[in-house]
């Protein structure tokens, strides 16, 4: 596919200002190619965070003034170009997570890095492509990075010696049935860990047990302080992946193991730590990094059969503002996803 005959301008998403929570659909030229490792991008679908649109306003360190601020982070598409000795060439059908200060996915082309690409398993759609990267590296990468080695990742190769080990961990995941939570099921799963506890609404029960799930906290009708005191020896958990915060979060830390691992992709844990606790726990909160060897070896877990997208609903690129509004209802089960290429089906 060469880049020449491309068109001069694009559809995109805009976020006007800093300040605004508000979207745009407008025209713009195609993105330029500005470092070394960018890959040019004909995007097929991307996929929105809940919460990037306070990001700019919330997060100036991390955001720079010079972002054009394009939302949606993940893409599935086709290269149009890719620098010579890339691994990457025109025509290759790929995905990524688009590191969050530079501009999103959510127009007709996209720049990416090369390091955070990686090829879409053959089994995958572009819904379900765009569907992966994010939610699944935030997993991976809170499972079996930054959770104090309690979790190796070899487990889910089947190394038998490692889910020896794993299999005397137990793990909660909060936001079970969301985007992250539901990879968060299944990497434990298939990890070979103890246990699975999922916490989510008592509708999205019977979508975590088949992700791998072995018990289920309906947050609707216990908390879970409440679920752990009722049985302490049995339900405290070693890790947790916490994707909610506040008062779920707090309540992590009572079903947490003194000596055990508490990450959060939503709130720094020792903001909510109950006061007087007294427990030793590798507490933490951190940002994925967007990188494409850890979704190239999570590809080849997707094309085995092993694990799977959770993917909510689908939206047209004009319906863009149903779309987001979706997603901050904290009522989708999986992940929200716009089609930007009419060549997209559903």
């Amino acid at each position: 596919m060469s880049t020449t005959g491309l068109p001069k301008t694009m559809k995109s998403l805009l976020q006007p200002t800093r300040e605004s929570t508000s979207l745009i659909l407008t025209t713009s030229p195609l993105p330029q190619l500005t470092h070394p490792d960018d890959v040019l991008i004909r995007v097929a679908a991307a996929a929105p965070c809940n919460g990037e649109l306070l990001w700019a306003r919330n997060f100036p360190d991390a955001i720079p003034a010079s972002k054009e601020l394009v939302p949606c982070q993940d893409l599935a598409g086709t290269v149009v170009s890719a620098p010579e000795n890339s691994g990457f060439s025109a025509g290759d059908k790929v995905y990524c997570r688009i590191e969050a200060d530079r501009p999103g996915a959510a127009r007709e082309y996209a720049t990416a890095r090369v390091r955070e690409l990686a090829k879409i398993p053959s089994s995958l759609g572009w819904v379900e492509a765009a569907a992966t990267p994010l939610s699944a590296l935030t997993a991976w990468q809170a499972l079996f990075v930054q959770g104090g080695g309690l979790l190796d990742a070899k487990g889910v190769r089947g190394d038998k010696e490692v889910r020896e080990r794993n299999g005397k961990v137990r793990v909660l995941v909060t936001g079970a049935a969301g985007g992250v939570g539901s990879w968060a099921v299944q990497f434990a799963s298939l990890a070979g860990a103890k246990g699975v506890v999922a916490v989510c609404g008592g509708d999205k029960e019977s979508v975590v047990k088949e992700l791998g799930a072995n018990e289920v906290v309906n947050y609707r009708e216990t908390s879970i302080e409440q679920w752990v005191g009722e049985d302490l020896e049995r339900r405290e958990v070693d890790l947790v992946v916490d994707m909610i915060g506040g008062a779920s979060l707090r309540g992590c830390w009572t079903a947490v193991k003194n000596g055990g691992s508490l990450v959060s992709v939503n709130t720094p844990p020792d903001m909510v730590k109950p006061e007087g606790l007294q427990k030793e726990v590798h507490s933490l909160f951190f940002i994925v990094e967007p990188l494409g060897s850890n979704l190239a070896e999570i590809g080849e877990l997707i094309e085995a059969g092993k694990v799977r997208p959770l993917v909510d609903s689908v939206w047209e690129f004009d319906q863009f503002e149903k779309a987001f509004e979706r997603l901050e209802s904290g009522h989708a089960k999986g992940k929200i996803i716009i089609k930007v290429s009419d060549e997209v089906a559903v």
